[in-house]
């Protein structure tokens, strides 16, 4: 590098920013936190848009393909096919939400009231009569379980704080996820609107900004990220919906009870991989165990088989191919995602892992390539 003021001067100013972060290092953070605040509903709009993006690629496809030429298919396609993809995502969830959560608050409310009863019964049993001594076994059988029941929830309750404050704090809640998932929607409309645009300007200013030879790596690592996370989105709602439906068939023939609420629920968690379906077995058999305690530990080992042919056939056929990812570095992108992002890491580990495996996988072949000596013909 050419000793200039104005390399000279980019040095200084560097050196002199750097500063500033390091001794200022609590008001920089603040500022950045504050800032990612205020981006959270640019954030979600981006994924959403992504997600929606999916389904209006595949909408577009069948809008009137054999009148694509004409104006007014040209015009109202994009509009046309963005409403549908909303549509169809909020329809999903609200048949899942609509399934699933007033049965499992009914369940809850029945397993509480159920409890006394069930402890009560347990400390008569003739195992429990040999087990536990006979100080012991008659301290339990003296409480009143129903009573002491109701005074912890009680205090559980009243540490709460006043009814006031849960009201206000709630409301206040709900109104801001509410805003920023509207400010998200309509963001998320507007990106998909003028996508088309947004990408040719952004390429404009790579191509005018940075070189090309990295312009073309930024595009190539692009390209790999979009291929990985819109491959593993897709595959992941075909094995979840494979999955949902194999499991309701299964309930049915089983005569499990609420064959078709846990079926869409497992569905639904079976977004999460390899953790997913475990997930919405545990709620599923809660449910049951209201039923029929025999039945819940039946479903337990019916989705454990549904589980080990998914994980052996369908996931590899599905979702393994659209990945290229290795099952043991599936299972790690779940568990450090999960770990540092919850639920979300969960979700996003597996394609990010999956890109970088494969920009790592192209760079190790393109080094080890060029390390090979000619052969003597050539």
């Amino acid at each position: 590098m050419k000793i200039t003021w104005k390399n000279c001067l980019r040095i200084g100013v560097s050196i002199f920013v750097l500063y500033l972060c390091i001794f200022y290092w609590q008001s920089v953070s603040a500022f950045i936190g504050s800032a990612i605040g205020a981006a959270t509903p640019i954030f979600v709009g981006l994924g959403i848009a992504y997600v929606l993006n999916i389904l209006m690629t595949g909408y577009e496809k069948h809008y009137f393909p054999k009148h694509s030429n004409k104006k007014i298919v040209s015009k109202t396609r994009r509009g046309v096919c963005i409403f549908l993809s909303i549509i169809t995502l909020l329809a999903i969830i609200a048949v899942v939400v609509w399934l699933v959560v007033p049965e499992l608050i009914s369940t809850v409310t029945f397993l509480v009231s159920e409890i006394p009863i069930l402890i009560e019964e347990a400390l008569t049993t003739e195992w429990a009569q040999k087990i536990l001594p006979e100080d012991i076994l008659a301290s339990l059988s003296s409480i009143d379980w129903a009573a002491y029941i109701e005074k912890i929830i009680d205090t559980l309750g009243s540490s709460l704080g006043s009814a006031v404050n849960m009201v206000v704090s709630a409301v206040t809640s709900v109104l801001s996820v509410t805003i920023t998932i509207f400010i998200s929607i309509i963001f998320s409309v507007y990106l998909l609107y003028s996508k088309d645009k947004m990408l040719g300007q952004g390429m404009r200013m790579l191509n005018n900004y940075v070189p090309a030879r990295i312009t073309d790596r930024i595009v190539h690592w692009l390209r790999v990220f979009n291929e990985s996370f819109r491959g593993y989105i897709v595959g992941q709602c075909t094995e979840a919906i494979i999955l949902g439906v194999l499991c309701t068939i299964g309930m049915y023939i089983f005569r499990f009870p609420y064959a078709a609420m846990i079926g869409a629920f497992i569905a639904f968690t079976a977004l999460i991989p390899i953790a997913g379906a475990y997930i919405g077995a545990a709620v599923g058999a809660l449910m049951m165990l209201t039923e029929s305690p025999i039945k819940a530990l039946l479903f337990i080992v019916f989705i454990i088989v549904l589980q080990q042919l998914e994980g052996n056939l369908i996931f590899p056929k599905v979702v393994g191919k659209s990945i290229g990812l290795p099952a043991f570095w599936v299972l790690a992108a779940v568990t450090i995602g999960g770990g540092i992002f919850g639920v979300l890491g969960m979700i996003i580990g597996v394609p990010i892992t999956a890109a970088l495996y494969r920009l790592i996988r192209e760079d190790v072949n393109r080094r080890e390539a060029a390390a090979k000596p000619p052969k003597p013909e050539e």
